[in-house]
Formats: C-alpha cells, sequence, structure tokens
C-alpha cells in the first residue's frame, strides 16, 4: 500500500538525512561559514540582501514584502512551467502555490517565477512542432538566467509537458544550486461514451488513420476526440512526459512519487508542500544536483527507461542533461543507452504498445515500487543519493513493494521482451547513429525500399492518397535538428499508419524524433541530418533498404554501390534553410546533432562528412559488394 510523501517528510526533515551525510559540505560553504556558524543556507541571496552597498536591491525586495527578519533567510526559486493553453500545464500556477506554502513553513522565502512551454500534443503535425525542442533549450536558459540573476539559493520546479522536465534539470546541472523537479503528474484515462473503451492522446492521433481508411466514422472520430482528454496532466501512457518524469525520479532529482503520483490528487498536493521541507534539507546539506546526478545515477535512469518501455526522446533529453553537468565522467552516450539495453528486459505493459497507464502503476505501488522491484532483481543501484538526502535503498526501506497480483509488471522470468526495446542503429544510413523503439511486438528485422517524402506534410498527403504501401521504407527527411529545425516529433505519421492497418507491413525512418506515443517499427535521430547532407538526403524512392535491429546487428543500410555513392554525394545541393531570422534562425546556428543531444551551449561538433568517413562497412554493405564482386567476376568470365 502507497505510503503518503507527507509521512515520508514527518515529523522531521531530519528523518531524510543519513548519519553519513550530516556533514556533508562543499569547499565552498566551509570557506563561508566559521565552525560555530554552522551552514550557510542564504550563500547566493546574502549576496544581494547583506552588504550595505547593495542597498537598492533590498529596497526592491522590501517592496516585494519583505521585512528585515526575512533579509537573513535563504531565498528559494519556485519555478512553474505553467500556461493555460495545454492540460499538462494548465495547473501548474495552482501548484506552486502550494510549494511555495511548503518553502515559507520551512523556514525559507518563495519566490515564483514562471517560464515557457510549447505543446506537442497540440503542434504536432504542424510546422509549430519546430519550435518544441528549442524550448528545452529556452527553458534550461531562462532558468538559468532568473536564478543566475536573482541570486536564489535553492530551485524547485514544477514541469508539465515532455521538454519541460529536462529543460529544468538541465538548468539544475548547470547552477549547480540546491533543486527538486516536481512532475505536474499524469492525467486520468479517457472514455468513449458509446463504447466504454479507455481513451488517451493516442486514440485522437489514430482515430485520424481509422477515418481516413474507412474503419471509423466521423461521428465516431469526434466522439473520440471530445473524450480523450478529461482534465489536466500529462499524456497517460508511458509517452515522454512519463518516461521523463519516471527517468528524474530514479535519477534521484525528484521526491518519491512523483511521477506517479495523479495531476489531480490529493497526493500530488501534499507532494508540493513537502518540497519546501526536502529544499530546507538539501540547504542545510549543501546537496547539490551535481552530487546526485552521477553516472551511476544516469544508469539507474536508463535501467527505469528499458523497464517501463519508455520513449525514443529519453535518449535525447538523457544525453543533454547529463552534459549539462560540466562532467566528461558523468556525461553519457548513445553507447551507454545499448549496454543497458542489452541486459536489461522490457517489462511494463504500458501504453503506447501496452494496455495500461500511469495512473494504474500509482495503483500498484507507485515509481518507488518500480525501483524496488530494480534494485530486488539487481537491476539498479540503490545506494545513489536523492533529493530527500537519503539513498534510493533508504528511502524504499517502509515499501512493501508492488502489489501482488498486479499485471502491469511483467516477472523477469516471462518478459514482454528480453532486452530492452530502445536500439542504437548504425550503418551506411546513419553512420552517426539513429535510435529505434523495438518492443518485439513488429519484428526485429525488416527490408523494403524507400519511399521518400521531404517533409512530414507529404507524408501525410502520401497517406491521404493511399502512396504507401506494404513493403514500403517511409522516410521523412530534412526534419532533423536543423532542417526541421527542431528534430520535430512525428506522433501524427506514425499514429495515422497505425490507424491505417500499416504498421507492422512498413517501417519509418526519419532525421527528425518519434513522439513517445508512436509504435511500430520506427527509426529516428538519423545522423548526420538530410540537411547537412547526411545519407538519408541521398536516398531515392525504390531503393532497397535493410533493417536488422537484432542487437547482434543493429543497422540500416542502403543497398547501392560505392559509386552510386559517390555520385549521389557529388550531386547534393542543400535547400535552403527553413528558418532565416528569429529563435528559429538562432537554434539553428547552435544546436549539436542528435547524437550529442541537440545541446545548444558547446561548440567543435564533428561535421556530416567527418561522421560518415569515420563509419566502417556494415556486414549488409560487404555482403553487396561480394555479390557485386562476383556477378562481374562471372560477367568477365563469360568475355
Amino acid at each position: 500500500m502507497k505510503f503518503l510523501l507527507v509521512a515520508l517528510l514527518a515529523p522531521t526533515v531530519a528523518a531524510f538525512v543519513p548519519q553519513s551525510l550530516t556533514t556533508f559540505r562543499s569547499a565552498s560553504q566551509l570557506r563561508m561559514a566559521s565552525e560555530d556558524e554552522g551552514p550557510v543556507l542564504n550563500k547566493y541571496s546574502r549576496i544581494l540582501t547583506q552588504p550595505k552597498s547593495q542597498g537598492a536591491s533590498q529596497a526592491m525586495l522590501y517592496a516585494t514584502g519583505l521585512v528585515e527578519d526575512d533579509m537573513s533567510k535563504p531565498q528559494v526559486g519556485v519555478c512553474s512551467v505553467w500556461y493555460e493553453g495545454n492540460p499538462c500545464n494548465m495547473h501548474l500556477l495552482e501548484l506552486s502555490e502550494h510549494v511555495k506554502k511548503g518553502v515559507q513553513d520551512a523556514g525559507s522565502i518563495g519566490f515564483r517565477f514562471n517560464t515557457i512551454g510549447v505543446s506537442d500534443g497540440i503542434s504536432m503535425g504542424t510546422t509549430g512542432m519546430r519550435f518544441s525542442l528549442q524550448s528545452r533549450d529556452l527553458i534550461a536558459d531562462s532558468i538559468e538566467t532568473t536564478m543566475g540573476a536573482q541570486w536564489y539559493d535553492g530551485l524547485i520546479a514544477l514541469p508539465g509537458c515532455d521538454k519541460n522536465m529536462p529543460g529544468c534539470i538541465m538548468a539544475m546541472g548547470r547552477l549547480d544550486r540546491p533543486g527538486i523537479m516536481i512532475y505536474g503528474g499524469t492525467i486520468r484515462a479517457g472514455k468513449q461514451p458509446s463504447t466504454g473503451e479507455s481513451l488517451d492522446i493516442v486514440s485522437a492521433f489514430q482515430s485520424y488513420g481509422e477515418y481516413i481508411y474507412d474503419k471509423i466514422s466521423e461521428e465516431e472520430r469526434k466522439e473520440i476526440t471530445q473524450h480523450s482528454c478529461p482534465g489536466p496532466g500529462a499524456c497517460g501512457g508511458m509517452y515522454t512526459a512519463n518516461t521523463m518524469a519516471t527517468a528524474i525520479e530514479a535519477l534521484g532529482m525528484s521526491l518519491p512519487y512523483s511521477s506517479s503520483n495523479p495531476a489531480d490528487s490529493q497526493e500530488k498536493i501534499d507532494e508540493c508542500v513537502a518540497a519546501g521541507a526536502a529544499m530546507q534539507n538539501l540547504l542545510e546539506m549543501d546537496l547539490k544536483p551535481r552530487d546526485i546526478m552521477t553516472k551511476g545515477a544516469f544508469e539507474n535512469a536508463i535501467r527505469m527507461v528499458m523497464m517501463t518501455g519508455g520513449s525514443t526522446n529519453a535518449v535525447l533529453h538523457l544525453i543533454a542533461m547529463s552534459r549539462s553537468c560540466q562532467d566528461p565522467e558523468v556525461s553519457i552516450t548513445l553507447d551507454d543507452f545499448q549496454r543497458i539495453s542489452d541486459i536489461t528486459p522490457f517489462l511494463a505493459d504500458l501504453k503506447p504498445s501496452g494496455k495500461f497507464v500511469m495512473e494504474d502503476v500509482q495503483n500498484i505501488g507507485g515509481t518507488p515500487g518500480l525501483i524496488k522491484f530494480l534494485i530486488d532483481n539487481d537491476m539498479f543501484d540503490g545506494d545513489q543519493l536523492t533529493v530527500t538526502g537519503k539513498t534510493h535503498n533508504q528511502n524504499l526501506e517502509n515499501h512493501p513493494g508492488l502489489t501482488e497480483g498486479q499485471e502491469i509488471i511483467k516477472p523477469i522470468s516471462d518478459p514482454i521482451k528480453k532486452t530492452g526495446h530502445l536500439q542504437i542503429m548504425y550503418g551506411n544510413l546513419c553512420p552517426g547513429g539513429g535510435v529505434a523503439k523495438i518492443t518485439g511486438k513488429e519484428g526485429e528485422t525488416f527490408t523494403g525500399t524507400a519511399r521518400c517524402y521531404d517533409n512530414e506534410q507529404l507524408m501525410m498527403r502520401g497517406l491521404e492518397n493511399k502512396e504507401i504501401k506494404a513493403g514500403d521504407v517511409v522516410i521523412i527527411r530534412y526534419e532533423g535538428p536543423k532542417g526541421g529545425p527542431g528534430l520535430p516529433e512525428m506522433l501524427t505519421p506514425t499514429s495515422a499508419i497505425m490507424g491505417a492497418g500499416l504498421g507492422d507491413v512498413v517501417a519509418l525512418l526519419t532525421d527528425g524524433r518519434f513522439s513517445g506515443g508512436s509504435h511500430g517499427f520506427c527509426i529516428g535521430h538519423i545522423t548526420p541530418e538530410a540537411q547537412v547532407g547526411g545519407p538519408i538526403a541521398l536516398v531515392k524512392n525504390g531503393d532497397p533498404i535493410r533493417i536488422d535491429a537484432r542487437s547482434e546487428a543493429r543497422t540500416i543500410d542502403l543497398l547501392i554501390s560505392d559509386e552510386e555513392w559517390e555520385q549521389r554525394r557529388k550531386d547534393f545541393v542543400a535547400p535552403p534553410l527553413r528558418s532565416s531570422f528569429g529563435t528559429l534562425f538562432k537554434y539553428i546556428q547552435s544546436v549539436a546533432t542528435a547524437t550529442e543531444g541537440c545541446v545548444t551551449d558547446e561548440v567543435g561538433m564533428a561535421s556530416a562528412s567527418e561522421i560518415v568517413e569515420a563509419a566502417p562497412k556494415t556486414p549488409a554493405v560487404a555482403e553487396l559488394e561480394n555479390k557485386i564482386a562476383e556477378l562481374e567476376a562471372q560477367i568477365e568470365s563469360l568475355k
């Protein structure tokens, strides 16, 4: 049975502090505090509140309602990614009020501020999706800016939609001041009135494909769209939002149950209030994000993603989050995902490929139950620290584990897939890497012929015209970080393909990315992207393509000769950039490849030609060359 987070925090915050950490202090804190002074909780805000020379700063703070006694208290920034036009985020301002109350009850000053947001579900299938991924970095930048300029001592962030979360964590990694993330929470399941069937956002996306292929009527389509999302909260399955929330709880950067508490639950309100005491504890311990976000902690997050069948976006975001810690020993790569995927079974029967949603996980023990299951099966390092000030093992001492008889998490002996569902792909079509989401239900190999579209809208038009047939390898290109720009998600195409009944007879490749709601034979993040002359730009309709997603192969190969490759490279001319001014143009100039997490604050990335030249030939290409050589020898012998 689930225990309340408030109970975890009561009666005192000291209950969270392991004895081994009661003297944990950073060097900077030790320099600022004398032995009898105790920990300095306001070591950043005191730069404004203490010196007489900062009288103007203090005057402005008095104007906000502070009194003289408040000037010695730590100041905590409470950042909500609130805006009204999205169910994932529309309730976050209200939740931030509870957080501020908890902060002030614990003895600190809470100052709320806001940042931007983009709804993937609303912008999906339109050019608005170009703004989605860049919003992650704008969120990180804006939080870093406010925290840095205002000199807040700690940060409690309340994100909702998927990119919000890595943006908040990236800011915490850059700042390295005590930080806690509170997930806005999952949405409840919807219900179709006429059938009683459970619905979610992907039901609405797939209804279009069902409609255009005459599987449902217009009235049924409307009914589905009007009842898929019943209230506040992020998309309910193990899509990107819940993937990132569970991964971040596994990482140690949110309080227990944060990722499974529904958005409209009393437990979520309790968590918000409790975060104030937890922050006070972090300030007293001087326990900061980089103390928690170790390489081992990121490996824990990856294991959670693999076990639960999480979104391919986790690869992109976890890489970026790890790089924000500014430590090469902490940074994770594509190879880390593959290494962990090879030894971690896929066990969770969750949407989009399964039948349960995150609300159901809460009812069997919540995310702490999932973590305990992983620890008990030697798949998770329970000694990693968390924002409670304790390790996962210590947090879980009184947790009973997953509810007996539950059906969501399969036993180790009967997995959905013996290894992880995410496969890191290479080959001559993606020498810099690609990410496949292979649950096992769609098979592990696919050979077909290319059907190319130079943007998502053209592909959707092709689907409407019923151009796409069984055996096609559908390629959607010029949708990468620079070409899209912004690596837009492809939930509309994949959902339409599934709705049209083509999900098990076509494959889909893109230099863009897929939503956490995507399923089927989908491979995204293909690097180098088309815009910079990557091999995916050189594919022509009818070209043979072989995809081998088995763990021992993991290749995507275009089966043409070296001479043909070389001629196509010479003929390639990059199309004009789709943005020539404003925020997207700035993004194009700074964004790294998908393999590098699409970070925007680094320089010195490899070019497309360098990535292609460094890639070895795969068995499929070598096999083709051998066959060509044999045929040439036979022709020669006949002369």
